[in-house]
């Protein structure tokens, strides 16, 4: 019965989990959606758009969560895809965050339903409990672990994050996390300061959550960045913190080096 049970779980896994970095043909489109802004294009030679979503198996009926849009370069791209779906922004629960959020999603193209949700840390609440099929997240864990973005030392935040998302997702939803890799032989206190997170961190966070970890991938992986500049992670592009200093430098780095991980919350 154990080993039967086992089975099982393995094959939701590689139901739930779709192959590596393979965007079907609505996500191709989005991507290549002549609505998109110019400014939005040049950046996805180092976000791999089409075989991120890929990776984290979005389907255009579904209900996504992304939480945290900021500027919307991902949100631009979700919307039109989720045409028979319901697209999510999850962002702090203040006013002031959820109106900047719908006035972002407001004027944007697309089919999708749309809403904003507040991330309330103390109830560690984002939306219904067991009511959508994918959390996404891109570059937002190491703000969860920076006391002076919101996030805290003990990683109380965070926690609070990975519970939520947890709680909010269907069994056998995915969560997809892309951020800043921090090396782990590098001292954890950095994850505060750096912008830089470790794999192992983010693992640790989602496992005490109840999420198993179902896949990975190297499609953002940038070997050129060693995560020890001067300004953490916003030396490199596109903040490029250190203006015309070593700039030329910076540029041929390219932007960070980053983990791609889904994971699974368990039928």
């Amino acid at each position: 019965m154990r080993s039967a049970s086992f089975a099982l779980f393995a094959l939701s896994i590689l139901i739930a989990a779709p192959a590596e970095a393979t965007p079907g043909a609505a996500i191709k489109a989005a991507v290549a959606n002549p609505a998109r802004l110019d400014s939005d294009k040049p950046r996805d030679k180092y976000r791999h758009p089409a075989e991120t979503l890929g990776f984290f198996g979005i389907q255009p009926s579904q209900t996504v969560i992304e939480y945290s849009p900021g500027g919307g370069w991902y949100t631009r791209i979700l919307m039109p895809l989720l045409v028979h779906g319901h697209y999510i922004a999850v962002v702090g629960n203040t006013p002031r965050a959820i109106e900047g959020a719908r006035k972002l999603i407001a004027p944007l193209p697309g089919g999708a339903r749309a809403d904003v949700n507040g991330f309330d840390i103390a109830a560690a609440t984002m939306a219904k409990p067991n009511s959508v099929d994918r959390v996404l997240t891109f570059r937002n864990i190491h703000n969860l672990l920076m006391p002076e973005d919101g996030g805290a030392k003990d990683g109380s935040v965070a926690r609070a994050f990975f519970r939520a998302a947890f709680k909010a997702l269907k069994p056998g939803g995915m969560l997809g996390v892309v951020d800043h890799r921090l090396p782990e032989k590098a001292d954890v206190t950095r994850e505060q300061t750096s912008g830089y997170v470790k794999r192992s961190t983010v693992i640790r966070l989602a496992t005490e959550a109840g999420f198993k970890l179902a896949g990975e991938s190297e499609i953002n992986a940038n070997p050129k960045d060693t995560a020890d500049w001067p300004n953490g992670v916003w030396t490199l592009p596109p903040t490029l913190s250190q203006k015309d200093q070593s700039r030329a430098k910076y540029l041929a780095i390219g932007e960070s080096d980053r983990m791609t991980l889904r994971f699974i919350k368990p039928r």
